[in-house]
C-alpha cells in the first residue's frame, strides 16, 4: 500500500512538471520579438507574476554621468607628507628651482632644512612644489586673503578714482563728495594716490582725510598700501548694519564723555569764581 501511494504521487508531481513547462515555453514561443538591451549579468531570482523562476535582474553597475563635477581648488597651505606625484618641480624658500626630483628626494630636504612642502600648480608637468616655512606660509595666506578681499564679487559695483598728492583743496572736496555719493549706493570704491615730485604732502595722510569724511558710513575693505614706487591705493566700502550699529553706539558714547567733562569744567570753573 505504501509503494503504491509513493508511486502515484511520484506519477502526479511528473505531469504537474510536465504542464508547468509546457506553459513556460508556450508563452515564450507567443511573445512578439522586442528590441531590448538586457543587462549582461543574469540571475534566477522569483517572480511573483509568473510560474516559473526566472527573470532579469537590474545591472550592477550604475552609467556613467555624462558630466563631471569640478574639482575643487585646494586651500594654500602645507601638505604635509601626502603627495601623490612620484617627480615633482621642486623650488627652494628663496625661490630659487631645484628642479624636478622623486617624492622621497624632496621629502628628506623638508626634513632636514625643518621646512613644509606646499603645492603651487598641479596642473604643470610636473606638478610644482616649493619648500616654505611657517611664516612664509602665514604671510602668503594673509597675501591672498587680501587679494581675494578686494577681488569685486558678482553683481557688485566698483568705482575707480585716481589723483595726484598734489591735488587743490576744491578738487579733493569734489573728489570726497562723489565717494560719498558711491558710497551711498554701497558701491566699493578704489581710490589710488600718485605721490607728484614737487609735493611733500603724505599719501596717508590723503587716504585718512577721504575716510574721515564718510567714516559714519564707510570703512576700508583693503587699506593704504604702497602698490609701487610712488603709487599707493585702498578700497573703501559701505559699512554693514551690524557695524553701523556699533560705530553709532560708539559714537554716542563719545558724545556722551565729551558732554559730561564739558559739565564737569563748567562746574569747576563756577566754583572758582
Amino acid at each position: 500500500m505504501t509503494a503504491f501511494c509513493v508511486m502515484k504521487l511520484l506519477c502526479q508531481a511528473t505531469r504537474n512538471e510536465n504542464r508547468y513547462a509546457k506553459r513556460f515555453f508556450g508563452t515564450l514561443l507567443t511573445q512578439t520579438p522586442q528590441k531590448r538591451v538586457f543587462s549582461p549579468f543574469w540571475m534566477v531570482v522569483p517572480d511573483p507574476r509568473k510560474s516559473a523562476a526566472f527573470g532579469l535582474t537590474q545591472p550592477l553597475c550604475t552609467a556613467e554621468k555624462s558630466h563631471t563635477e569640478p574639482k575643487r581648488k585646494a586651500a594654500f597651505g602645507s601638505v604635509g607628507r601626502r603627495i601623490p606625484y612620484r617627480i615633482l618641480h621642486v623650488i627652494n624658500q628663496d625661490g630659487e628651482s631645484l628642479g624636478n626630483m622623486h617624492r622621497a628626494e624632496a621629502l628628506k630636504l623638508m626634513d632636514q632644512h625643518d621646512l613644509k612642502l606646499v603645492l603651487l600648480r598641479e596642473n604643470a608637468e610636473p606638478p610644482v612644489y616649493r619648500l616654505m616655512t611657517g611664516q612664509q606660509i602665514h604671510e602668503e595666506q594673509l597675501k591672498r586673503a587680501e587679494k581675494k578681499k578686494a577681488n569685486p564679487k558678482a553683481g557688485m559695483v566698483q568705482k575707480e578714482l585716481s589723483f595726484s598728492s598734489a591735488i587743490a583743496k576744491n578738487d579733493l572736496e569734489t573728489k570726497t563728495k562723489q565717494i560719498a555719493q558711491w558710497i551711498e549706493k554701497k558701491y566699493r570704491v578704489k581710490v589710488t594716490i600718485r605721490q607728484a615730485k614737487d609735493s611733500n604732502t603724505d599719501m596717508f595722510t590723503l587716504f585718512d582725510q577721504i575716510l574721515e569724511t564718510v567714516s559714519e558710513k564707510a570703512t576700508y575693505l583693503s587699506k593704504p598700501k604702497v602698490t609701487r614706487e610712488g603709487v599707493s591705493t585702498c578700497i573703501l566700502r559701505h559699512m554693514s548694519d551690524k557695524e553701523l550699529k556699533a560705530y553709532q553706539k560708539m559714537e554716542k558714547q563719545q558724545n556722551s564723555t565729551v558732554k559730561k567733562d564739558e559739565n564737569e569744567d563748567q562746574k569747576s570753573n563756577e566754583l572758582h569764581q
